[in-house]
C-alpha cells in the first residue's frame, strides 16, 4: 500500500535583541559564566512585573511580512503551564489564541520544481534555561540549571502540514534560515541553539485526507540531523503499519550517534497547557501605521535578490539561488564586483567570482566547517587574485594553489606568488626548449596529432606543464607546438 508523508515543522528561532523579552538583562549570554545575566524577572521571583521588549515585536512583525502573513491588529501574550526544571516560573510566556500573525507562505525549491509551503503563523515567547547533565565520579547522574537564556526573545514560526518529504522539509529550513538572515532578525544558526526545529510527522494513504497519529521529534541541531531523522521516523511508522500495529501521538528525540529516534512522552494537546491571558501584560494594539513601518525596513529578500543577480548578472537561476542562500556570501559577491574596472565586462566578471564562490569557497568551507563570515580572504583580496589571472602572471591552476593559501594564511596573492616563486612562465624562448624536447620524446604523440588527432596535442600540452610545475602558459605552449608540429596536417 502507497504511503504519503505529512511534516509541519516548528521553527523556534532567537531574537537578536540587546535585552532579554521582559526584562533590561542582557542576551549576550554564550560565553558568559552561568546565572551571571538574570534579574528577579527571569528568576521568576514572587511579585516581579514583566515588561514588553519592543524591538521584539519589531523583529516579528518584520519576519511575518516577510513570509506574507497577516498581522493582527489585536494580539495578547498567554501563559502556558507545564513543570519543567527548566522553567523558572512554571509557565512560559507565549500566545495562544490571539498570536501576533497568521496565514502567511514561503515558496522552496525542490527537484527543480517551486512549491508554496503554507505558514500557520508567527508569534512571540520566551526561551527557557539550559540544562546541564553531568555525571559524578561514583556514577551518579544530576543536572545544573543555566539561568542565562531564560527569558531571551524567541519567535516561533509554524508551517501548514504541507511538507511531503524530508528533502522537502530541509529546503524549507533552509530557505526560512535565510529569509532571518537576510531581515536582521536572527543569527539563525542551529548549532548554537538560535535556530531550533520540532517536526511533527505522520503518514497516511495515498489520496487519503485523514491525518494519522503524529510524532513529535525533537534534539535535532543541523539541517542534515532534520533530514536524517525525518527519513528514519517516516520509516519507522510505515513499519509499524504494515505489520499491523497502531501508532501512538507522542514526543520523540533524535539521538544523533545512533540515527534513531526514541520515545520521550505522550504528546501533549492544548488543553494539558491551560493557556490563560498573561495578566501582568495588556494587550498589544499593533497599528497599521507600526505594520507598514516594519514595512518599509525590510530587505531586499532572496528570491528578489536571486532574480536580480540573473537579470543584472547573467547568471544561471542555479548559481544565482546558490549564491543568494546566504546574505553574507551574496554581500560578499557584489563587494568583489564594485571592485572591478568600471569599464570592464560586468557579466564576464559576474561568472569569474561567482565559480569561485561557489568552487574552491565552498569546498574549503565544507572541508573546515567555516563560513563566509570566518573567511580571512576579503573581497580586494580575491580581485587582486583574480587580476594576476587576467594579466597572465597566475595559471588557473597555480591560482587555485595560491588561493588555498589564502584562505589559510590570510596572505594576499601577490606576496603568495613572490615567496614561492609562481609567476607563469608565458615568454616563448623560455618555453622553446622544454617544447622541443617533449616533441623528441614523444614521437607516438607526434605521429598521433600529425594524422589529425587533436588529443595528442592536449597530452603534450599536459607534459610541458608537468615539466614546468604549472607554471608555463598553456596558450603561448599551444601555439608554439602547433607551429612546431605545423598544425598536425597529415604528412
Amino acid at each position: 500500500m502507497e504511503y504519503e508523508t505529512v511534516i509541519g515543522l516548528e521553527v523556534h528561532a532567537q531574537l537578536l535583541t540587546k535585552s532579554k523579552m521582559f526584562c533590561s538583562c542582557s542576551t549576550d549570554y554564550a560565553s558568559a559564566p552561568p546565572n551571571t545575566h538574570v534579574c528577579p524577572v527571569c528568576l521568576g521571583m514572587p511579585g516581579v512585573l514583566p515588561t514588553i521588549n519592543r524591538q521584539a515585536i519589531e523583529y516579528a512583525i518584520m519576519t511575518a511580512l516577510a513570509l506574507n502573513c497577516t498581522i493582527s491588529e489585536s494580539t495578547r501574550f498567554d501563559r502556558k503551564n507545564y513543570p519543567y526544571p527548566d522553567l523558572m516560573k512554571g509557565y512560559q510566556i507565549s500566545q495562544y489564541d490571539s498570536p501576533l500573525s497568521r496565514n502567511g507562505w514561503l515558496t522552496i525549491e525542490v527537484d527543480g520544481e517551486s512549491r508554496r509551503v503554507g505558514i500557520t503563523r508567527v508569534h512571540q515567547e520566551e526561551d527557557v534555561a539550559k540544562l546541564w547533565h553531568r555525571t559524578d565520579p561514583s556514577g551518579e547522574s544530576y543536572s545544573l540549571v543555566d539561568v542565562n537564556r531564560a527569558g531571551v526573545p524567541l519567535m516561533e514560526i509554524v508551517s501548514e502540514p504541507d511538507l511531503r518529504s524530508p528533502e522537502e522539509a530541509r529546503q524549507y529550513l533552509i530557505k526560512l534560515r535565510s529569509i532571518l538572515q537576510y531581515l536582521g532578525v536572527s543569527t539563525g544558526n542551529m548549532e548554537e541553539g538560535s535556530f531550533r526545529c520540532d517536526a511533527n510527522v505522520s503518514i497516511r494513504r495515498a489520496g487519503s485526507n485523514e491525518f494519522q497519529a503524529k510524532a513529535e521529534v525533537k534534539n535535532m541541531n543541523s539541517f542534515k540531523s532534520v533530514y536524517r531523522a525525518l527519513e528514519y521516523e517516516v520509516e519507522r511508522q510505515r513499519k509499524i503499519v504494515e505489520e499491523g500495529g497502531k501508532l501512538l501521538q507522542e514526543t520523540r528525540g533524535w539521538v544523533e550517534d545512533k540515527g534513531i529516534t526514541v520515545s520521550q512522552r505522550s504528546k501533549e494537546y492544548a488543553h494539558d497547557y491551560r493557556y490563560f491571558p498573561e495578566p501582568d501584560l495588556p494587550p498589544l494594539v499593533v497599528s497599521r501605521e507600526l505594520v507598514e513601518e516594519m514595512r518599509s525596513r525590510l530587505p531586499e529578500l532572496p528570491d528578489a535578490r536571486r532574480d536580480r543577480f540573473v537579470s543584472q548578472y547573467g547568471l544561471s537561476w542555479y548559481d544565482a539561488n546558490l549564491l543568494t542562500t546566504s546574505r553574507a556570501q551574496a554581500d560578499y559577491f557584489e563587494s568583489c564586483l564594485k571592485l572591478f574596472p568600471e569599464d570592464s565586462d560586468l557579466k564576464r566578471n559576474a561568472k569569474t567570482v561567482a565559480n569561485w564562490l561557489l568552487g574552491e569557497f565552498a569546498r574549503l568551507f565544507n572541508v573546515t566547517g567555516t563560513e563566509i563570515d570566518d573567511s580571512k580572504v576579503k573581497p580586494q583580496h580575491l580581485v587582486e587574485m583574480l587580476h594576476l589571472i587576467e594579466e597572465g602572471t597566475l595559471s588557473t591552476k597555480m591560482a587555485k594553489s595560491v588561493f588555498e593559501e589564502m584562505f589559510h594564511t590570510g596572505k594576499r596573492a601577490a606576496e603568495i606568488v613572490k615567496q614561492k616563486g609562481l609567476t607563469q612562465i608565458s615568454a616563448a624562448p623560455e618555453l622553446e626548449a622544454i617544447v622541443d624536447r617533449v616533441v623528441l620524446e614523444n614521437a607516438q604523440a607526434v605521429a598521433d596529432y600529425k594524422q589529425g588527432k587533436e588529443q595528442a596535442l592536449k597530452f603534450m600540452v599536459g607534459q610541458v606543464m608537468n615539466a614546468t610545475k604549472g607554471q608555463a602558459n598553456p596558450q603561448v605552449v599551444n601555439e608554439l607546438l602547433k607551429n612546431k608540429l605545423g598544425e598536425g596536417q597529415p604528412v
